[in-house]
């Protein structure tokens, strides 16, 4: 069993507010019971009756917002502004999946009356059933105990239980309080939603007989681990994981040439955003031969100031990622360095600058996640070449971003052409912009192939998220009154 688990404030390392005692295992046991008890009695709540429940949600946390962010502020030293941002994306998209509900086309309905010699058809997508959400240390709001896992889940019809993130308890508990109080004075039933701490208590929530389905949102090995748990089960269960993504950007030569500042500013900004700590971090660029821009990403990155990591491991593992692309001395060496921040567990943002017949070489360069300001810098390296680079290793990314000026030179076939390569390789493609920041909208898909994630024809962003907690059935020639309500048409 997990020992109580301790917040630690990382901008001095030290504790921080009183350890959340662990879940014991006949905890967990009972929590999925009651959620496994919850599932008929919330799948077959009305869509406006579960919509409603969301926005109670969605209204407790804004009414509560001064607290959350003073409790996530103290475990995850974020900041207040990114933090109250990050509750309002959180109430956001609580209510996006409520919109979702009244919408109802997410149930995909098809009816097929009977004709001739073929039966009466009716499809419609039901809920999975218990659906248990592993929280990230990233994201203390909107990829947490309340984040777009637990909402869209919730949307289908589905139970959760949420498996706490070690960095940020106390803020996990209390909402978990007010999801829970909030749920129950919109009238949902006992036990549709629960929260476990510790980490064997995770792994005993992924085990568990009742559970139905797992989404997880961290590294490729932890992520790894308990998709083999979801499907070495005596019975397996869908694993949706979000793992790991490096995030390639192909500069084109005019852009380069003419947008040199702007690109290698707004390089800088999105390399140490959250420092570092995004999924959707750039991690490797691949530029023309170039000096002045160059000289551009040398001077912004420069001028960034390192911040405190969320936690001492996140910061070890920064480290030593520095460290070893440090001493692949000659082929990579330090292109920049920001300035340092303060704390123990500071991180500032290194740059490293290598060439393209190098990571032909070593390809685990355009592999291997950096979590942190860390970036590669790929040098003497045209699109079509970039592409073929990237072709050749395969694996998937969650973004890639291609910056290309049409006005000043670069050739539009050329960026067409890499433009549709690229949608090989990650679930979204980016035009002139970075890939930090993800829009919770109807249009966005944040997934892509593996390491990515696991499912890559599934997103944890937007509407869509709602599609991996509900399976397709058909009714062939049932009576009208023995019908789900949706298929009695």
């Amino acid at each position: 069993m997990t020992d109580a688990i301790q917040g630690r404030d990382p901008r001095t390392g030290q504790p921080v507010g009183d350890p959340v005692p662990a879940t014991d295992p006949k905890g967990v046991d009972e929590l999925v019971g009651a959620a496994d008890g919850a599932v008929y009695a919330w799948r077959d709540t009305g869509r406006e009756a579960r919509a409603a429940a969301l926005e109670a949600v969605a209204d407790a946390l804004d009414a509560h917002v001064t607290e959350l962010v003073a409790l996530a502020d103290s475990e995850t030293a974020l900041g207040t502004t990114r933090l109250t941002g990050e509750v309002a994306r959180t109430t956001g998209q609580l209510r996006l999946f409520a919109g979702v509900l009244r919408d109802g086309s997410y149930q995909g309905v098809v009816i097929e009356p009977a004709e001739a010699a073929r039966p009466d058809l009716r499809r419609y997508k039901r809920s999975l059933g218990v659906v248990a959400v592993f929280a990230a240390s990233n994201f203390p709001f909107a990829f947490s105990v309340a984040g777009g896992d637990t909402a869209s889940a919730l949307a289908a019809g589905c139970p959760v239980i949420v498996k706490a993130h070690e960095g940020h308890p106390r803020t996990s508990l209390r909402t978990a309080e007010l999801v829970r109080a909030a749920l129950e004075s919109a009238g949902a039933p006992q036990g549709v939603f629960g929260i476990v701490f510790g980490v064997e208590e995770g792994v005993a929530l992924v085990k568990h007989p009742l559970t139905a389905a797992v989404g997880f949102t961290g590294s490729t090995r932890g992520g790894l681990a308990l998709a083999r748990m979801c499907a070495e089960r005596p019975t397996p269960i869908p694993f949706y994981g979000e793992l790991g993504s490096v995030n390639p950007v192909i500069v084109f030569p005019a852009a380069a040439r003419n947008r040199a500042q702007e690109i290698a500013r707004g390089y800088a900004a999105s390399l140490t955003q959250g420092v570092g700590q995004f999924c959707t971090n750039p991690g490797v660029m691949f530029v023309p031969d170039d000096p002045g821009l160059l000289d551009a990403i040398r001077a912004a990155v420069s001028e960034t100031v390192g911040g405190p990591m969320l936690s001492e491991r996140i910061h070890a593992g920064y480290l030593a990622s520095v460290e070893d692309l440090g001493s692949r001395s000659p082929y990579v060496s330090l292109l920049a360095q920001g300035r340092p921040g303060e704390g123990p567990w500071s991180a500032a943002a290194r740059v490293y600058q290598t060439g393209l017949g190098a990571v032909y070489q070593h390809r685990e360069l355009l592999t291997e996640e950096h979590f942190g300001p860390v970036g590669i810098v790929v040098t003497n390296a045209d699109p079509t070449s970039a592409l073929r680079v990237i072709h050749g290793e395969g694996a998937g990314n969650l973004v890639a971003t291609m910056h290309v000026d049409l006005d000043g030179g670069d050739d539009a076939e050329e960026a067409r052409f890499v433009g549709r390569e690229l949608a090989a390789f990650a679930g979204r493609v980016v035009y002139n912009g970075w890939p930090t920041g993800v829009a919770v909208t109807h249009a966005q898909h944040h997934g892509g192939p593996y390491p990515a994630t696991t499912v890559p024809a599934y997103t944890s962003v937007g509407a869509a998220a709602i599609e991996r907690w509900l399976v397709p059935v058909v009714y062939q020639d049932f009576p009208p009154q023995l019908l789900p309500e949706e298929l009695r048409r």
